[in-house]
């Protein structure tokens, strides 16, 4: 048998697509694991100032973090930053407005702000922000 009895002697007009498409799948493989790995390595100068005040209704919750790492609610009520959640969580119970922002001193560890950030969302609390000072 030859190859003109199976096609009677008429050229095959379709296009085998299976190599196409395992080409494609790699490139989307290499792209996906790529991606992150380009957006992690990104120079940043980040912004010095807001670009405008927040509203609220009433009094904000502030949680104050001073150069020495020590964590306040409000003005001057020291707390550790283990039970930081809990107390949070407590207190935003009787108000309507349920966000928290993190004021912090510039000489702070990037660690402290991010371990009394991460008190605060695992007790529930998703509504964080951060305070700065305009330049």
């Amino acid at each position: 048998m030859s190859f003109d009895d199976y096609t009677d002697g008429a050229a095959i007009s379709t296009i085998n697509v299976a190599p196409l498409v395992d080409v494609m799948l790699v490139l989307l493989v290499i792209f996906m694991v790529t991606a992150p790995i380009l957006q992690q390595g990104v120079e940043l100068e980040l912004p010095k100032e807001t670009i405008a005040p927040i509203s609220g209704e009433g009094e904000q919750l502030v949680v104050s973090i001073d150069q020495e790492g020590a964590v306040f609610i409000g003005d001057g009520n020291a707390v550790e930053v283990s039970a930081l959640g809990t107390r949070l969580k407590a207190i935003l119970l009787s108000r309507e407005d349920k966000r928290v922002f993190i004021r912090a001193d510039r000489r702070v560890p990037y660690g402290d702000v991010m371990a009394a950030m991460g008190s605060i969302r695992r007790s529930g609390i998703e509504k964080v922000g951060l305070i700065t000072e305009p330049s």
